[in-house]
């Protein structure tokens, strides 16, 4: 599978993610409360990039974003590494439990 290929389908692949309900979690836990750039939907997304394309670091995922499609598809041009950093110290792991048992009642609902 190309690169071009995977952006285009990345949009499918992120669908099934309840992102109001993401939403409604982020602001009740005040999560993107000082975010100008790095927003919780952003940082997830990056995530499942980063998984699909087996990255092995924070360098490897920063430096991704100089796919103009993929910064598109996240809402942003770029990232450092030190910025992913924090945010994954600063990530409230609720959020992410919730997305995974929202994710996998759906597959059990399918």
């Amino acid at each position: 599978m190309d690169k071009n290929t995977l952006i285009s389908s990345f949009g499918k692949w992120v669908s099934p993610i309840n992102i109001q309900k993401l939403s409604e979690q982020v602001k009740k836990l005040k999560q993107d409360y000082y975010t100008k750039k790095l927003t919780t939907e952003a940082y997830i997304k990056l995530l499942l990039v980063a998984q699909l394309l087996e990255f092995t670091s924070l360098e490897e995922m920063s430096d991704a974003l100089v796919d103009e499609d993929l910064q598109k598809a996240l809402g942003f041009e770029s990232i450092s590494a030190s910025q992913l950093s924090r945010k994954n110290n600063q990530i409230h792991p609720l959020i992410l439990a919730n997305l995974f048992l929202d994710l996998v009642w759906k597959i059990q609902r399918y």
